[in-house]
C-alpha cells in the first residue's frame, strides 16, 4: 500500500508541475482555448455551400420595364447582387475575366419577344467564372429561372431560360480550382514556417549574437535571412505548376512573367509574415503555434476551400487582412481567366505593402529585443 501511495504522490506531484509550467507558459496556455475557439468559429462561418448574394454585373440593352423587372427577379432569388454595370458584352466579359465579378447577365434589346415567342429562345445570357465550381454550380440554378413579368403568367407555352456559359471551367473540373489553390497553400505553409522556426532556431543556439557583433546591420540581416527561401518558394512554385500540368493538365492561361512577378511579391509578404512571427514567439515552440494561428484562417477563409462570397461579412473582413486571400484571387485569375495587370493591381499593391509594413515590423522588435 505504502508503494501505491508514493506512486500516486509523484503522479500528482508531476500533474501539478506540468500544470504550473503551462500556466507560467502564456503562449501555450492562450493557445489551448484559442485553436478550438477560432476552428468552431472559423468552420462554423465557412462552410457554407449554399452560396448567396454572388456579385455580378449587367449589360441591359433593352432598357425596358421587362428587363428592369428581370433583373429584380433575379437578385429576388438571393443568389446574385448586382454590384456594378456593364455598357456592352466585351465590358462584361472583361469584368468576369478580371475577377471584378463572378458573373455577367446580357439583357438582348428583343429580350422582351424572345419571353413571348413559341420558338424557345433564351431571354438573357449569363457569362459565369467556372473556375469555382461551387459558385458556378449556384448560379448555373438561375439557367431556369422561373421569371414570370408581372407574377403571372398570360400564356401556356414554356418561356425561354437564360443561357447559362461557363467560361474558363465548362467540365467544372475540381483540379482546376484545386492546384492553383495549393500554389497559395503551399506556399504559405513554407515560407511563414520556415522563417519564423529558422530565425528563433538561430536564437536558441546564440548563433544571432554573434551575427549582431559583426558589421551587418539589422535590415541586411533580415533581408539576407529572406533570400534563401524566395528561391526555394521560386523552386517549389514550379515544382507545382509543372506537376499540375503533367498530372492534372492544368496549363497557364495567362503570362507566365506575371505569375512569376505575383508569386515573388506573395513569397515576400510571407515571409515578411514570418519575420514578424519569429520576433514574438519565446521559442521554436511558440514559433509553431502563433503559425498554426495564422494557418487555419489562411486555409478556411482565403477561398480556397470555400467560396469567399459564401461568408459572412464579418468573416469576409478578417479574410481581407490575410496575404493568401489576396494570392488566391491572382493566382487563379491568373491561371484560369488570363487575367491582365489591371485586374490584379489592387491585390498585388496589397500584398507588396503588407511586406513592407511586416518587414519594418519585425526590424524594430529585433532591434527592442536587443536593448
Amino acid at each position: 500500500m505504502n508503494t501505491i501511495s508514493s506512486s500516486i504522490a509523484r503522479i500528482v506531484a508531476i500533474c501539478v508541475k506540468e500544470v504550473t509550467q503551462l500556466r507560467r507558459d502564456r503562449l501555450t496556455f492562450a493557445m489551448v482555448v484559442a485553436i478550438p475557439l477560432m476552428q468552431l468559429l472559423m468552420f462554423g462561418y465557412s462552410i457554407n455551400t449554399k452560396v448567396r448574394h454572388i456579385p455580378i454585373a449587367v449589360c441591359d440593352h433593352s432598357a425596358s420595364s421587362f428587363s428592369r423587372q428581370l433583373i429584380e427577379d433575379v437578385q429576388a432569388s438571393q443568389v446574385v447582387t448586382v454590384t456594378t454595370r456593364a455598357g456592352n458584352p466585351n465590358q462584361l466579359h472583361t469584368m468576369v475575366q478580371n475577377g471584378v465579378v463572378s458573373a455577367g447577365l446580357y439583357i438582348p434589346i428583343d429580350s422582351e419577344r424572345r419571353y413571348y415567342s413559341d420558338n424557345g429562345e433564351a431571354i438573357a445570357q449569363l457569362i459565369v467564372d467556372g473556375s469555382d465550381t461551387v459558385m458556378a454550380s449556384a448560379l448555373k440554378a438561375l439557367g431556369h429561372f422561373p421569371f414570370l413579368p408581372g407574377g403571372v403568367s398570360s400564356f401556356t407555352h414554356n418561356p425561354g431560360d437564360i443561357s447559362v456559359t461557363l467560361l474558363y471551367n465548362p467540365a467544372q473540373r475540381s483540379e482546376l480550382n484545386t492546384v492553383p489553390g495549393l500554389l497559395g497553400l503551399i506556399l504559405t505553409m513554407t515560407m511563414v514556417m520556415f522563417t519564423a522556426v529558422a530565425i528563433v532556431r538561430e536564437r536558441e543556439r546564440g548563433n544571432m549574437e554573434l551575427l549582431i557583433a559583426t558589421p551587418v546591420k539589422t535590415a541586411e540581416l533580415m533581408i539576407g535571412k529572406l533570400i534563401p527561401y524566395v528561391v526555394i518558394g521560386m523552386i517549389q512554385m514550379t515544382i507545382i505548376l509543372w506537376l499540375g500540368y503533367l498530372l492534372f493538365q492544368v496549363p497557364v492561361a495567362g503570362s507566365w512573367w506575371l505569375l512569376i512577378g505575383s508569386c515573388l511579391v506573395f513569397i515576400f509578404a510571407n515571409l515578411g509574415l514570418g519575420l514578424v512571427l519569429s520576433t514574438v514567439a519565446p521559442n521554436q515552440m511558440g514559433a509553431m503555434q502563433l503559425f498554426i494561428f495564422i494557418f487555419l484562417p489562411s486555409i478556411l477563409l482565403s477561398g480556397f476551400m470555400f467560396p469567399y462570397a459564401g461568408m459572412p461579412e464579418v468573416a469576409q473582413k478578417i479574410a481581407e487582412a490575410l496575404p493568401m486571400t489576396h494570392f488566391m484571387r491572382i493566382v487563379r485569375g491568373i491561371i484560369l481567366r488570363d487575367a491582365q495587370f489591371e485586374g490584379i493591381q489592387t491585390d498585388l499593391l496589397f500584398l507588396a505593402l503588407f511586406f513592407v509594413g511586416t518587414l519594418t515590423l519585425a526590424i524594430l522588435r529585433f532591434r527592442q529585443r536587443l536593448d
